[in-house]
């Protein structure tokens, strides 16, 4: 059954016809409502932020954004798949003013859709070229690059996959890890489909399944199975790893490998945020999004989720490779929207969780 379709099924059994704030998701993500501060001046109400952003994460920086400003805000947890599903099913009844999206395609099939307000051109140009709408609509507030996590124990950095064709290589059938559910592997797989075509996408997702992967529902269990020995190769995005290094050692059993200058397996995707159009005007919707990309903002994910500032004099996650020296692929974000294709073609190759 298609990966979207599953989940919207699961968000109108849990949550009916929703028209007000729930907590109701999958597992992907920690999934409750929060209130904090006070209502700006000139805002009908509460700033509603619908969040595809685990709540463990993101909850201290939007704690210090009401400190600062005061605004008071309620906030909706969930991944980004069943925020963007839960969007479009609420429609215009949504109470929702901003979208913190995990990553660029779930903002692009919002945009498409007519659901994002135009957001000022200062915002746009305030982050690196190449991470934002193409009509203004979203913009990026950290980049993240798929890597390859690999058993030290038992690959050699070089051995480990470089590219998307190592990847379904026969020789990691059954000891390669994926999320086929997981927005950064629809992204991927949806970069995959307007860099390579569809019949290139298909054919790579029907490899990859009979590799027999085996599938989990995150990144970080992918992370996890690969430390252990259960697996010897998992595809995740890089910041996983530096968090778990981070707080056992960078000598821990699971290694990481970027991919190779110019291959898909070294995409370099972004979080983003947009301005829902229930928000268009409202001065503390513009506000989170200012911050966000503030000085504070920035370090706050460099710092703690090891990912990459988007705007420029910000210093990168230390002991991470430097953005620019990634050399990846060129992939237009903006146009990664088309997610629910990319997970009938993950459906139809039998890719599922298990």
């Amino acid at each position: 059954m298609r990966f979207t379709k599953r989940f919207a099924a699961a968000v109108v059994a849990v949550c009916g016809a929703a028209a007000g704030l729930v907590a109701c998701g999958n597992g992907d993500s920690t999934d409750s409502a929060g209130t904090t501060g006070n209502t700006a001046a000139g805002d009908e109400g509460s700033l509603v932020i619908y969040s595809g952003r685990s709540e463990d994460l993101v909850a201290p920086l939007i704690a210090d954004f009401t400190e600062e400003t005061g605004i008071d805000v309620e906030v909706r947890y969930g991944s980004t798949a069943e925020q963007a599903q839960l969007l479009l099913t609420e429609g215009d009844a949504s109470p929702a003013h901003v979208f913190l999206s995990q990553e660029a395609g779930a903002l692009g099939l919002l945009e498409d859709q007519g659901m994002l307000t135009e957001l000022p051109a200062e915002t746009i140009a305030s982050v690196a070229e190449g991470f934002s709408s193409e009509e203004n609509q979203w913009v990026g507030v950290t980049g993240r690059a798929r890597a390859v996590a690999y058993d030290s124990e038992t690959v050699t950095e070089e051995e480990a996959p470089a590219t998307i064709a190592d990847m379904v290589d026969p020789k990691w059938k059954g000891q390669i890890g994926v999320a086929p559910g997981n927005a950064s592997f629809l992204a991927f797989v949806t970069a995959m489909r307007v860099t390579e075509g569809e019949d290139a996408t298909r054919e790579w997702l029907e490899a990859l399944a009979a590799n027999e992967p085996k599938t989990y529902k995150k990144n970080g269990d992918i992370l996890e199975a690969v430390d252990k020995g259960e697996i010897r190769v998992g595809l995740i995005n890089h910041y996983y790893w530096y968090a778990a290094a981070a707080e056992q050692g960078t000598d821990m059993r699971a290694q990481l490998k970027f991919g190779e200058a110019g291959d898909l397996a070294g995409l370099v995707n972004a979080t983003g945020v947009g301005i829902l159009t229930k928000g268009a005007g409202r001065a503390d919707a513009q506000a989170f999004v200012d911050y966000l990309l503030s000085e504070a903002g920035q370090t706050y994910f460099a710092q703690k989720t090891f990912e990459y500032p988007l705007v420029t004099g910000v210093a990168g996650p230390e002991g991470v490779p430097p953005l620019e020296s990634l050399s990846a692929p060129d992939v237009d974000l903006a146009k990664l929207g088309t997610v629910e294709e990319s997970a009938a073609l993950v459906d139809e190759a039998g890719l599922t969780v298990d």
